[in-house]
């Protein structure tokens, strides 16, 4: 307990997170704000299938997106420890490799993305109007793909350099911008549900382009020349692709969870889905504020591992630990007593502000639970852990999958007591996981062995 007052009383250390942690919570709430900004816009037009709309497609484009978040998270570890050991020559190495890498798959998951949507919609057997207007809505976005990918490996490269204002300056961009043309598109030209789309997809675009003018100064503070020859070589290639492959199958495991949330929703009804979609953007503002810590958990844990600082490492895990749990207090003290007013806020359709209502408290309980996974996984991706990550993903959702089909009949009752439940075995089974590698004395050992 001394060993642990102490840390949290190193000044030092607390300045360190909050320098990288607050311009990230900055830009990380203008995320979900957009979010908000999308329910406000469309849940005031007159119809449901039109919220329904904007929550379903999002949710199909948020699926082949999010599931490239290894994009972000592998350059962020892979960067910090390059940083560490002050290798310019790598960093750069990893910059251009992240952007190939997401020219690539945005390529791939263009000419996927049609039929998989087509697909998705005929097993959420939704109202003939809800599945056009979703059908469009989700067309348009595809045309984003790219930009928004080569941000993630845009954001996650800056953070590993412990540069929080390039990340800062690119996201608030892009959501401040997606948010002027919302309300410019929807409600001003009264383009409806295809305005909104257009909006992210040229907000995207800019954010994209701001973080590539960058990184040229950003480069100028780790001197170095990139190895082309390296490049065509797959040797070069292997442990980035690693960390990633496994990033990807822990994110595609969360992503089918966040997916079949909407499935399920879609299924109960177009009042159920938009109500579970409001609901969920109150986690998004509370998941992106937290991961603001996060975030700074990767930068400095990365970076205290590339440099073997053993006590650098706990002391940035005990500070950020500490803020996360006052700041999680807070956003369930805010939907617990504000939460009628943050539903209200973003539509004024009867049904759909009346279901969000009843389910209003598992909001409220969500963060103090979720608080813990995101914590730890700053940890394992400033380790470039990856397999571990996935590891104990995959085992939390096998767990989890047995007790939701129980409750199913609860209906979105049961839905949101199974999402309970996965996030607090997520967070039990990465600090088992992060339990067992530090009683072995591993954290420092090499992860892509």
């Amino acid at each position: 307990m001394s060993t642990l007052l102490t840390d949290w009383r190193d000044r030092p250390t607390h300045r360190r997170v909050w320098a990288l942690a607050a311009p990230m919570i900055l830009s990380n709430i203008s995320v979900p704000l957009v979010a908000l900004v999308d329910s406000m816009v469309i849940g005031h037009l007159p119809h449901a299938h039109q919220l329904g709309a904007v929550a379903v497609g999002a949710s199909l484009y948020t699926f082949l997106a999010w599931a490239m978040g290894f994009l972000r998270m592998g350059s962020t570890g892979f960067a910090a420890q390059a940083a560490g050991r002050k290798d310019g020559a790598a960093l750069r190495q990893i910059l251009l490799q992240g952007l190939l890498l997401a020219l690539g798959l945005a390529i791939l998951l263009g000419t996927v993305g049609i039929p998989l949507s087509h697909m998705a919609l005929e097993w959420m057997q939704p109202s003939a109007q809800l599945s056009q207007l979703t059908r469009d809505f989700f067309h348009t976005r595809l045309f984003g793909l790219p930009a928004a990918l080569a941000s993630y490996a845009l954001v996650g490269w800056f953070l590993g350099t412990q540069n929080a204002r390039a990340p800062l300056a690119i996201l608030l961009t892009t959501n401040l911008v997606n948010i002027a043309l919302n309300l410019w598109f929807v409600l001003g030209l009264e383009w409806g549900v295809a305005g909104s789309a257009r909006a992210s997809v040229i907000a995207e675009w800019t954010g994209a382009l701001l973080g590539l003018a960058l990184t040229q100064k950003a480069l100028r503070a780790y001197p170095g020349h990139i190895a082309w020859a390296a490049l065509k070589r797959w040797q070069s290639w292997r442990p980035l692709m690693a960390v990633n492959r496994d990033i990807f199958i822990r994110s595609l495991a969360l992503q089918s969870v966040f997916f079949m949330i909407t499935v399920q929703g879609a299924r109960l009804g177009d009042a159920t889905v938009a109500a579970n979609a409001l609901l969920l953007n109150g986690l998004l503002l509370t998941a992106h504020a937290l991961d603001g810590l996060a975030h700074a958990v990767e930068a400095l844990c990365g970076h205290a591992i590339g440099a073997r600082d053993r006590q650098t490492l706990r002391r940035s895990l005990v500070v950020a630990g500490g803020w996360s749990l006052i700041a999680s207090l807070g956003f369930a003290l805010l939907f617990t007593v504000a939460g009628h007013l943050f539903i209200a806020m973003q539509t004024d359709i009867p049904s759909v502000r009346e279901t969000a209502d009843t389910y209003l408290p598992y909001l409220a309980v969500l963060p103090l639970i979720a608080v813990w996974s995101y914590l730890l996984d700053g940890l394992f991706i400033g380790a470039t852990r990856a397999r571990e990550m996935r590891d104990g993903m995959l085992l939390t959702v096998l767990i989890v999958l047995p007790f939701a089909w129980v409750l199913q009949g609860l209906g979105n009752h049961g839905l949101w007591i199974s999402f309970l439940l996965f996030m607090a075995l997520r967070s039990f089974t990465l600090w088992v996981i992060a339990w067992r590698l530090g009683k072995k004395n591993q954290w420092f050992g090499d992860p892509t062995c």
